[in-house]
C-alpha cells in the first residue's frame, strides 16, 4: 500500500505503525510476522467480474469449519501475527463469522473486515462495533449502475451505501475499496465526493491484479499514460481535501511505482517533501508479498498474498501457519524473500528497486509466465528509473 495522504500531507493514520514500522529488509534466515488476509469463505451474494477469489453463490466443500477456524486463529496468535483481515467471498455469509471474530479478538489480534457491504444491517454493524473491528473495508467500483455492473447485481450500490451508513452510525472506521479499470476510472472524482459527503475515513484505490476473474480483464486495464493521470488526480484530490481540513486517509494498492512517481513529481517542486517521501518509501520496503503480508483461503491453503490462489505454500489444517511461513525451503516463498538475484529486465536494473521490491510478481507471471519478469503495470520510463544513465 502507498499512503498518498501520508506522503503528500504528513497525515498519520491508525495503520501507519504497521505500514511504516522500522525493520531491516527480510532475508532468508528471518521469519517475518505478516498481516494475514483470511478469505474465510468463497461464498458470495454478488458476482464481481474482477474477483481474485473467483467467488460463487455456494461455499467450497472443503471450507474450514468453526473448530478448524479457531485452531487456525490460535496458531496466528501464537506466531505473533499482528493483524487478521477477514475477507471472502463475503465473510458475513459465514454463520459463525461473529464467533470467529470474537475468538480472534480474545487472542489479542487486531481484526479488520473486507466486505461488499450489502448485508450490513444495523444489527451486524452493532456487532462489528462491539467486537472492536479496527476497520470495515467496503468495496465499491463506481456509483449507481456502474458499480452494479461490476458487482453483477442490480441494487448492489444502494445496499452497500446502506451498509456504509450503518457502520458510520456505529462510529466504525469505514474504508472504501475501488479496483481501477478502463470501465470505471472516470468515476474516481465521484468516489472522492462520496467520501466527503458521507464522512468516510479512508479510501483505497487498487490497481488491477491479474488474478482469479481479474485475469480476464487484462485487456481492460488502463494504460501507462492513463495510470499517471489517475495517480495525479488522486494526489491532487488528496491535497485539496487536506487543505480544506478534511484529513482523510487515501491509499493506492498493488503498484509501488506510485510511491516513486510521487517522489519524482515532488523532487522538482519541493525537494524537502521529496526527501520525506523517499524516507517513508524506504521504511515501507516496497511490495511485501510473502514477507509482511500473507493469505489463507477458505480451505486452509497458505498463499504469499491474496492474489496467489493458484500457488499454495502449505495447508493450516496439516501444519501450523507459523511453520509454513517459516519454511524457506518452499521455492516461491524463498524467492519472494530474496528477490534481487531473481528479478530480470527493467526490474533488476531499476535504481528504485529497494523501495519497490519488484512490485506485484503475480501480475508479471500472468502476462509473461515468469514470476521474476518485469511487472507490466510499472508506468515509470526507462529514464526515470535510471536505465538511460551514462
Amino acid at each position: 500500500m502507498i499512503s498518498i495522504s501520508r506522503l503528500l500531507c504528513d497525515t498519520v493514520s491508525p495503520g501507519d505503525h504497521l505500514r511504516y514500522r522500522e525493520h531491516p529488509p527480510a532475508r532468508l534466515v528471518e521469519t517475518p510476522r505478516p498481516d494475514v488476509v483470511w478469505n474465510c469463505t468463497r461464498q458470495c451474494n454478488l458476482a464481481c467480474i474482477h474477483c481474485y477469489a473467483s467467488a460463487s453463490a455456494r461455499k467450497s466443500p472443503g471450507e474450514m469449519d468453526t473448530a478448524a477456524g479457531k485452531a487456525f486463529i490460535d496458531d496466528l496468535a501464537a506466531f505473533g501475527v499482528p493483524v487478521l483481515l477477514f475477507s471472502g467471498g463475503e465473510p458475513l455469509l459465514r454463520k459463525d463469522f461473529f464467533p470467529l471474530a470474537e475468538h480472534a479478538r480474545s487472542q489479542g489480534l487486531r481484526i479488520a473486515l473486507s466486505t461488499n457491504g450489502t448485508v450490513i444491517g444495523p444489527e451486524q454493524a452493532g456487532e462489528l462495533a462491539r467486537l472492536g473491528f479496527a476497520e470495515v473495508g467496503i468495496s465499491l467500483d463506481g456509483t449507481g449502475a456502474n458499480n452494479d455492473h461490476f458487482r453483477g447485481h442490480q441494487g448492489a450500490f444502494t445496499a452497500a451505501l446502506a451498509g456504509i451508513r450503518n457502520c458510520l452510525a456505529r462510529s466504525l472506521r469505514v474504508s472504501l475499496r475501488l479496483t481501477i479499470t478502463r470501465f470505471n476510472y472516470g468515476e474516481i472524482p465521484a468516489i472522492f465526493q462520496l467520501v466527503e459527503d458521507e464522512g468516510i475515513d479512508r479510501v483505497c484505490f487498487y490497481h488491477l491484479a491479474y488474478s482469479g476473474r481479474g485475469t480476464g480483464l487484462q485487456k481492460n486495464d488502463i494504460d501507462h499514460a492513463e495510470t499517471r493521470r489517475v495517480v495525479d488526480l488522486i494526489a491532487e484530490r488528496t491535497v485539496d481535501m487536506y487543505r480544506r481540513g478534511l484529513k482523510k486517509e487515501i491509499l493506492t494498492v498493488a503498484n509501488h511505482a506510485d510511491g516513486v512517481y510521487l517522489y519524482l513529481r515532488s523532487l522538482a517542486t519541493d525537494p524537502a517533501r521529496a526527501e520525506r517521501i523517499m524516507a517513508l518509501l524506504r521504511t515501507n520496503g516496497g511490495n511485501n508479498s510473502g514477507v509482511r503480508i500473507g493469505a489463507v483461503d477458505d480451505c486452509g491453503n497458505v498463499h504469499p498474498d491474496q492474489f496467489w490462489w493458484h500457488h499454495s505454500l502449505g495447508n493450516v489444517t496439516e501444519r501450523k501457519f507459523g511453520d509454513i511461513w517459516s519454511d524457506v525451503s518452499e521455492p516461491l516463498l524463498c524467492g519472494l524473500r530474496d528477490r534481487r538475484q531473481r528479478l530480470t529486465g527493467r526490474c533488476a536494473r531499476c535504481r528504485f528497486l529497494d523501495v519497490c521490491n519488484g512490485n506485484l510478481r503475480v501480475r508479471a507471471e500472468a502476462v509473461y509466465g515468469d514470476v521474476w519478469a518485469p511487472d507490466p503495470a510499472c508506468y515509470l520510463t526507462d529514464e526515470e528509473i535510471g536505465l538511460n544513465a551514462n
